[in-house]
């Protein structure tokens, strides 16, 4: 595992609730969405998008429906909860104090 894969471990969760506090997203549909607004530095595989969806899903955070595509194809959609929504804002708060932490740290004998 190299060093951005650590960081975007981590960060897999609120970056899903993020695309969903938007709107209502297939699994695709949010890895593309990913892709395009980090710039194709950042890229979420279907083996870490789905179990984390799940444990998403299996807290409350979100929740799913099936909806049909065309004439036979079924997407599985994703809602963020309120209590995701509540749980998204954590993270982010959480995000930002440690990442000036770290900054700090990076920093320290700089000046």
């Amino acid at each position: 595992m190299n060093i951005k894969d650590n960081f975007k471990k981590g960060s897999v969760e609120m970056l899903l609730l993020k695309l969903l506090a938007e709107d209502d997203l297939y699994g695709y549909q949010m890895t593309q969405m990913i892709i395009e607004r980090g710039g194709g530095y950042i890229k979420i595989p279907e083996g870490s998008l789905y179990p984390t969806l799940y444990k998403l899903e299996d807290k409350g955070y979100i929740s799913s429906y099936e909806k049909l595509v065309g004439k036979r194809m079924r997407r599985i959609y994703y809602h963020l909860e309120k209590s995701g929504r509540t749980y998204l804002e954590e993270l982010i708060h959480e995000y930002h104090a440690v990442n000036q932490c770290i900054i700090k740290i990076l920093d320290y004998n700089q000046k």
